[in-house]
């Protein structure tokens, strides 16, 4: 049975990603951080993929990621390759992007969260072999990656971007796992857990800000503190949630959303410089974030549709809603003497 309280998680994490990228509100990244909980129900819906299918969970995963990316790319490399990106081998990465391929212009921009895709596709290859030992040393397993990028930090190294997005973000993929399997209940005990990460994590921030102040996107330690106190609690509850039709059209489209919203911002905040229409401020941000939203809604109706394909349902122009069917009205009862008479024919 569907977990609609997953559902919403997911549906807040997508428009939350959307509004911060659109305006770079600093706060958001505390108040709801997006990125380790999408991490973090990916890898409660892998593990359960894996329960479900063993191996071939990855290659389910796949199949439901990359169609989406693929129209994306359909678009954006043709166009840099017009304009002047030289041709490498490299380039083919971005029909499966394991490592950053290359990128020019416009695209050099648009194309910034694919990070996320990247680090993705890592997490589901390693997930088959990460699971089991998972399981057999849950908390030696979780503690890995939180081990790994306090080295990083306190050490200052700096490895391959995946490497280093894995420690970040792989602790979040494994509290998916625990979610998965039942291991995320909320006891006394871990309330005082929960306290601990978030006052580790808030002090790091507070003692260690980034460029951008507290924006944890630029404070690794303490977004992945910050980030777990915060999936404990928010995977450690499981209210009951309503069906609804927006989140039913958000978790469906959520890849379509991720994939093209940056693009759109560029587009969007590029036409604003040239017309000199304003960008910041409660003005700039709300009708950037209105045309953003139109654009958006536009590229769901026009491509979406390739997610159902991809997890195998059948396409739509706008999940959750079904084709009406005209009643059957009963067939009128037979008399005996039209009874008789329609056995004789």
């Amino acid at each position: 049975m569907r977990n609609r309280y997953l559902d919403l998680l997911r549906a807040i994490a997508t428009v939350r990603v959307v509004v911060y990228h659109s305006s770079g509100w600093t706060a958001l990244t505390i108040v709801f951080p997006a990125m380790s909980v999408m991490f973090a129900l990916a890898g409660s819906m892998m593990a359960a993929s894996l329960d479900r299918y063993g191996p071939w969970a990855v290659e389910r995963r796949l199949h439901r990621l990359l169609p989406a990316l693929w129209v994306l790319v359909g678009v954006a490399v043709p166009a840099m390759l017009a304009a002047g990106l030289v041709w490498d081998w490299k380039i083919l990465l971005w029909a499966f992007p394991i490592e950053d391929p290359p990128a020019t212009g416009f695209w050099l921009e648009g194309l910034a969260a694919m990070w996320y895709l990247r680090d993705f596709l890592w997490l589901v290859l390693l997930s088959p072999l990460a699971l089991p030992l998972f399981r057999r040393a849950p908390l030696v397993t979780i503690l890995v990656p939180y081990v790994a990028l306090a080295v990083i930090t306190f050490a200052g190294l700096t490895p391959p971007p995946v490497l280093r997005d894995l420690a970040l973000y792989g602790g979040a993929w494994l509290l998916g796992f625990a979610h998965h399997d039942g291991m995320l209940k909320l006891t006394a005990r871990r309330w005082w857990l929960i306290g601990a990460l978030a006052i580790a994590g808030a002090t790091w921030a507070f003692t260690h800000p980034g460029p951008r102040g507290l924006d944890l996107n630029d404070i690794p330690l303490g977004n992945a503190l910050w980030s777990a106190a915060f999936i404990l609690v928010a995977l450690g509850i499981n209210p009951m949630v309503r069906p609804r039709r927006i989140l039913t059209i958000l978790n469906a489209r959520a890849l379509t959303i991720y994939l093209w919203h940056v693009p759109f911002i560029v587009v969007v905040a590029r036409f604003a410089t040239w017309s000199g229409l304003p960008i910041f401020g409660w003005v700039g941000i709300s009708w950037r974030l209105v045309v953003v939203t139109l654009l958006l809604t536009g590229v769901v109706l026009a491509v979406g549709w390739i997610e159902d394909v991809s997890a195998g349902r059948r396409p739509q122009l706008v999940p959750g809603v079904s084709k009406r069917r005209m009643p059957v009205s009963p067939a009128p009862a037979m008399t005996p003497v039209t009874a008789t008479a329609t056995a004789r024919s």
